[in-house]
């Protein structure tokens, strides 16, 4: 009756005289027409652009008339009644209660979060809470007039949606692609597309594989409460093999963990085979943060079986960590485990601890930048084997300043100093002392000259660089661990120290030289390039041959960066003798616009038996992605090994989605095969019909009805 009250104000005002269109308004209910009437009976009739504001509810009609008898309002339509933010109901014509909550809608339709609609002959409002449709459609497709068949429909007798609990319920339905129906379901509950948790199926997912055959893998979930969940992901294959997965997800009020795992049974090995993985994050008193990832495997070929990302490396870790604007605290424990043919679990440094505080700072005297570093670090293997069972402790300190200043005449000079110092303790190597220290100063000056040209097509950018550094000797008395592998590029051209750890370092004076040009035009063009070379007094012999530093004077190094307006990209980095012989190189081309992500690269190394390359490394990727206008998506990635000429692994895709259906199929194949791992074929699937359940991220664009 408070809807009632509204419209008997607004006829009060329309009898004073106020005209058309009126307007009134209560506490509870506004109305808005372009003419209201009343006769005798007491029945109420408001007509042209009828508007009803009730409790959120927003009702729009042409035609409204108030039977006082019934307390019931009849409506003309077209009608249209939003119920909230998610709920919008079409109709042609209607019979409902004063207050919008209850009765029936006749030629309807129902339209749940702009994505779900429910098309029926009558829709039926109960406690404002259920909406019954009767002898209806359901589906998320685009409808065009041209094309009335949406790609994918429910029909069924009757469909409940419940807001309250954010369900769908279907009687005797029957699922259509197009016109052709492929089953029938005599009951089937579904979320409706506000629902972002609710039990039940996920989309299923088909992968056929040469050693497992074809498996469908089911996912169901579970919401156990507001904060976690638990997603079982079972699966069966024609082989006869089974497995189970669970993925276990749980909120704190200080943080989230997440545990997956899984069991298999199949004929490829005799032991049971299984992963483990439990990632988390929390927060922890005075800004620290807990982080950890632990993850197991029974064996390296378990991950290309069962469609999971390879690794011949995995390990586990867990950290706590404090950054701030001045300051890294962090201390950090890892666990290796190795797949690799050729390395042996006992003999690697399977586990590895440290502990660092860096401090950065500004001298009040000096000026410039200071950077204090602590670091406790350790290994330990399982061997207790002499050499090959060593376990190393370290104990370093490194102090740094750096200033720079700008000239009148533009040159930008820079001074750098420093000291680091190392304390070792080593066990189970009969080679080396028990225990070493080492300390070593360093000092480094550099002279930029950065010369800038404007013009109205182009700026162009010459900066010569000249950088002497100084260090103390290197006494290497302790084992070469972690600074075996070195590379040369021009984001180290200009470091103090290349190498890549702490065991070894670079030693004496030496001369760091460089010259960079770049070119941006005006119409988009980027032109860049980098030629360094480093000049070395005392080179240390620790330098592989390959890393270009094992001479007096190293290796050129040139790069070469071009990008295009129409989304070309070119980056080429080369390694080159004195000799002009080429050690390294790489070239990486990418061509991106709306339609087309086409990546490849080419990468070519020397042998170098020091650094564990005994023979010459010549491979070409190519991966690439192709977008039609038409929702249609195909790729295609390639790993070619030009040295043994032959593939390495290559796969094949195509996808569809819009806004009511997600279409995934794939074929891939590796070809690489070791002890742990076999080349492997594998066909995937995966068909959603989209609109049930909250809105997922990259859904595809809704298609248009042209002519």
């Amino acid at each position: 009756m408070r809807l009632l009250r509204g419209i008997i104000v607004t006829l009060a005002l329309v009898i004073v005289g106020l005209g058309a269109p009126a307007l009134a308004q209560s506490p509870d209910a506004t109305l808005i027409a372009d003419r209201i009437q009343s006769d005798r009976s007491g029945r109420l009739t408001a007509e042209g652009n009828v508007e009803i504001f009730y409790q959120g509810r927003r009702l729009k009609a042409a035609r409204i008339v108030y039977n006082r008898d019934g307390d019931t309002v009849d409506l003309t339509g077209p009608i249209t009644l939003t119920d909230g933010p998610d709920v919008v109901i079409l109709a042609d014509q209607a019979e409902l209660t004063t207050d919008l909550r209850d009765g029936i809608l006749r030629s309807a339709r129902l339209v749940l979060d702009q994505q779900l609609q429910i098309a029926a002959n009558e829709i039926h409002r109960v406690d404002g809470r259920y909406s019954q449709a009767i002898r209806t459609v359901a589906s998320s497709c685009e409808v065009c007039a041209d094309d009335p068949i949406p790609l994918w429909q429910i029909r069924a007798s009757r469909i409940i949606h419940d807001e309250e609990s954010q369900q769908l319920y279907f009687e005797n339905a029957v699922v259509q692609i197009g016109r052709v129906p492929v089953f029938y379901v005599p009951r089937l509950r579904l979320p409706d597309p506000t629902l972002e948790r609710a039990r039940g199926l996920l989309v299923p997912s088909l992968r056929t594989t040469d050693r497992l055959g074809t498996g469908i893998t089911t996912p169901y979930f579970f919401p156990l409460g507001r904060r976690a969940d638990l997603t079982v992901l079972p699966t069966f294959t024609t082989n006869g093999s089974a497995s189970m997965a669970a993925r276990y997800r749980h909120a704190f009020r200080m943080g989230e963990i997440e545990l997956t795992f899984a069991y298999a049974n199949d004929e490829i090995v005799t032991d049971a085979r299984g992963f483990g993985q439990l990632v988390g994050r929390f927060d922890l008193p005075r800004g620290f943060e807990l982080t950890f990832d632990i993850e197991d495997v029974s064996d390296a070929g378990y991950y290309r079986d069962y469609g999971l990302p390879e690794s011949d490396r995995i390990d586990s870790d867990i950290a706590v960590t404090r950054i701030r604007r001045d300051e890294l605290i962090e201390a950090r424990a890892t666990y290796f485990t190795s797949f690799r043919v050729g390395e042996n679990n006992q003999t690697i440094p399977r586990l590895q601890g440290q502990a660092e505080i860096i401090r950065r700072f500004t001298p009040d005297l000096l000026g410039g930048v200071a950077e204090l570093r602590l670091t406790a670090f350790g290994y330990e293997r399982p061997s207790a084997a002499d050499v090959i069972g060593r376990d190393v402790s370290r104990l370093s300190f490194d102090g740094d300043w750096r200033r720079s200043a700008t000239t009148p005449g533009g040159f930008v000079f820079t001074a750098t100093t420093g000291v680091s110092a190392d304390y070792y303790a080593i066990a189970q190597d009969s080679t080396a002392p028990a225990n070493a220290n080492r300390i070593l100063p360093r000092a480094a000056v550099e002279l930029r000259l950065p010369l800038i040209q404007r013009g109205a097509r182009a700026t162009q950018v010459l900066e010569p660089v000249v950088q002497v550094v100084w260090s103390g000797d290197d006494p290497a008395v302790v084992p070469n661990e972690d600074s075996v592998l070195t590379e040369f590029d021009e984001a180290n051209l200009f470091d103090l120290n290349r190498f890549t750890g702490r065991d070894r370092v670079e030693q004496g004076l030496r001369a760091n030289l460089g010259l960079r040009w770049s070119r941006q035009a005006a119409s988009g063009w980027k032109l860049g390039t980098t030629v360094g070379r480093v000049a070395s007094a005392d080179p240390n012999p620790a330098f592989a041959q390959s890393s270009g530093f094992a001479g007096s004077l190293s290796d050129w190094l040139t790069s070469v960066r071009v990008d295009t307006p129409g989304g070309f990209k070119l980056i080429t980095r080369t390694q080159t003798a004195p000799n002009f012989i080429v050690n390294k190189a790489a070239i990486r081309m990418g061509w991106q616009t709306e339609q087309v992500d086409l990546n490849g690269t080419y990468t070519w190394l020397r042998p170098d038996a020091a650094v564990g390359r005994p023979f010459e490394t010549s491979e070409l990727t190519l991966d690439t992605t192709y977008t039609f206008e038409s929702d249609w998506k195909a790729g295609f990635d390639w790993q070619y090994d030009l040295t043994a000429d032959s593939t390495r692994s290559a796969g094949v895709g195509i996808g569809y989605q819009n806004e009511c259906v997600t279409f995934d199929l794939s074929l891939s194949r590796s070809f690489t095969a070791s002890a742990n791992v076999q080349p492997t074929t594998s066909f995937g699937l995966i068909v959603s019909l989209d609109g049930f359940g909250a809105k997922r991220s990259g859904r595809g664009g809704r298609r248009s009805c042209g002519g």
